[in-house]
């Protein structure tokens, strides 16, 4: 079969398979640009660990300025082709440039207190995995840390109501960890996931301060068979401050709420809410309704909104 024949062939599925075209539309972002973007932003995130050459603490000023104009420039121009995508209904269509750029340098403005969570997060893995030979070996060796950086990034962009690029960056990192963290998931501070791999964390998820967790958790809803309907509902659980959840459990539902101090055993198949300072393990598990009650846990488990700060 000659490539004519072949071309006549794959354009002739284009017109029959019409679901999984982009054609004749507004320019997509481009995954490979904002993969290029997310490595610099962990480069202005961990000065002198995504570089490939060492940075002088002289050097430091010249060396971030020019990075954060060359993040500038690109990033915008990806944030203009999403809202060409897809803009809110709130912002002007004939505006869409300047709001994007706009956008970027509002982005950009979170990056230190962006840095002073993933301080926190260092902090967590090192302190919690007696494995750790340094903080410097957490930041360039531990995926979990790259994760969580990309999504605590991401996460602001969602909360712009920015389409598809908060998604193409955490999804980037899910591929290179294994971790699947959605941007509108709500993090606290001091978070660590060990060894991470299989680790899953929905879009409504809301998790307290000093969390830990291992391998293969997944933070989930109880049923998609809804589908769309679903759309902007509190889905996935509520993990209260310094809860630590071992490989492999599941915790399921919008409803669900994990209280403070608890410790979720390996292997939990969860779907009810557990009170404060309690243990389950895989022969424990609650099956029963808890009163939640606090006032606390009411304003942990109102469903997050991209219009609220982290």
């Amino acid at each position: 079969m000659t490539v004519t024949q072949l071309t006549d062939r794959l354009v002739a599925s284009y017109a029959r398979v019409g679901g999984i075209n982009h054609l004749d539309g507004k320019n997509l972002p481009s995954k490979h640009a904002i993969a290029d973007i997310t490595v610099d932003l962990l480069r202005l995130l961990f000065p002198g660990f995504f570089d490939e050459k060492l940075i002088h603490s002289s050097e430091i000023k010249v060396e971030t300025a020019t990075l954060l104009d060359s993040v500038l420039g690109n990033l915008e121009d990806e944030i203009r082709k999403s809202l060409e995508y897809n803009p809110p209904p709130e912002l002007p269509k004939k505006d869409l440039r300047s709001i994007a750029h706009a956008y970027t340098v509002e982005f950009l403005s979170s990056l230190p207190r962006v840095r002073e969570l993933l301080q926190t997060d260092t902090e967590a893995a090192f302190n919690g995995d007696p494995a750790a030979l340094s903080k410097e070996e957490v930041i360039v060796a531990y995926p979990c840390i790259e994760t969580i950086a990309v999504q605590r990034l991401a996460h602001e962009l969602y909360l712009k109501n920015i389409p598809l690029i908060p998604r193409i960056m955490t999804e980037w990192a899910h591929t290179r960890s294994g971790m699947d963290l959605h941007p509108g998931a709500r993090l606290g501070t001091h978070f660590f996931v060990d060894h991470c791999t299989g680790t899953v964390i929905g879009e409504t998820s809301i998790l307290g301060d000093h969390v830990k967790m291992y391998q293969g958790v997944g933070l989930v809803a109880k049923s998609l068979a809804a589908g769309q309907l679903l759309r902007g509902q509190k889905r996935h659980p509520t993990i209260e401050d310094r809860v630590t959840i071992y490989a492999g459990a599941t915790i399921m539902g919008g409803d669900t709420v994990v209280g403070e101090g608890s410790t979720i055993g390996a292997n939990v198949f969860l779907t009810n809410s557990v009170p404060a300072h309690s243990a389950r393990d895989a022969r424990n598990t609650v099956t029963g309704g808890v009163d939640r009650s606090s006032a606390t846990t009411r304003r942990a488990a109102t469903p997050p909104s991209r219009d609220a700060a982290e």
